[in-house]
């Protein structure tokens, strides 16, 4: 990690909006050159976070200190009905950079997006995965020392997303800055981050690289939220949890089980199977066995909990 100090530290939050605290005593330090994912369920509070974090609401308590200037781009890209030059560049003006500058900044910021050849289109005739390039570069443009994102990659299709994900990814680092996104899913923590944070109940259930976190979630709980959906009870009463790569039918496996339940997938079947002690879910090309066939599984890999 950057030695150098925090652009942004927060300390106690807590935020309730007049009912049950949405945030219980965040701590967090966002430092220079680091990329930070968030990730958690719906309404558990990570958007009240990046609001809180960008000075937008007000936290009951608990404090947030700012080295440098901080930018904010909500969900939303809420594009004027303008170019895509005159959205970024107006951007640059709210934020008091000089008229003879905002031309070049404008154009390296949708550059780094792979927009610049959006830059003359009317904003509303701009795709859904375009606006959000546009949206993300017209944030780059303003070079804040502290980007904080919500949701950055939310309603696109998968290629679309994924497109958006690999430019995204050398776009957002800077040596000098900090950014917090908000992510939707794992595959974006991964894609991006440095450091990940995983919220559940209001707080940081979990933190660290994305790869420690996603791999060897610190509770069952966490390890339940990040896709480790099959759950085993052991002889000596550990619980195993594990996801559906970890597992793969083998007619030599180990493992003896009954396939409970059938998802179709698009080239593929969920199965869960009963095992001893639970159930796991493996993934089967299509069409898979049937419901109630008798199968057997190898498991490589999970997490178990005492």
């Amino acid at each position: 990690m950057d030695r150098r100090p925090a652009l942004l530290t927060a300390t106690g939050l807590t935020v309730g909006r007049g009912g049950p605290p949405l945030l219980r005593g965040v701590d967090l330090a966002l430092h220079p050159g680091e990329i930070v994912a968030v990730l958690g369920p719906n309404g558990v509070g990570k958007s009240t976070l990046l609001g809180v974090l960008a000075g937008l609401h007000e936290a009951e308590a608990g404090t947030v200190a700012r080295a440098g200037s901080v930018a904010a781009a909500l969900q939303a890209p809420a594009l004027a009905h303008r170019t895509v030059r005159a959205n970024v560049e107006a951007a640059l003006g709210w934020w008091g950079v000089p008229r003879r500058d905002r031309a070049e900044r404008a154009g390296a910021a949708l550059r780094a997006l792979r927009a610049e050849g959006l830059a003359d289109r009317p904003a509303d005739t701009l795709s859904g995965g375009e606006a959000r390039r546009v949206h993300l570069a017209r944030a780059l443009a303003v070079e804040a020392d502290v980007l904080l994102l919500d949701e950055p990659f939310a309603g696109l299709d998968a290629p679309t997303r994924a497109a958006l994900l690999h430019d995204a990814a050398s776009a957002l680092r800077h040596p000098d800055r900090a950014t917090l996104v908000v992510v939707h899913d794992r595959a974006e923590a991964w894609a991006l981050a440095d450091r990940l944070l995983v919220l559940l109940d209001g707080g940081v259930a979990a933190a660290g690289t994305p790869g420690a976190v996603l791999e060897s979630p610190p509770t069952e709980r966490v390890a339940a939220f990040l896709g480790f959906t099959g759950r085993v009870e052991e002889a000596d009463g550990r619980v195993l949890r594990i996801r559906p790569a970890q597992v793969a039918l083998d007619d030599g496996g180990p493992v003896a089980g009954t396939v409970r339940g059938r998802i179709p997938e698009e080239d593929a079947v969920l199965c869960e199977v009963a095992v001893a002690g639970g159930s796991v879910w493996v993934r089967a090309p299509y069409p898979g066995p049937a419901e109630g066939a008798a199968v057997r599984v190898r498991i490589d890999g999970g997490a178990r909990y005492p």
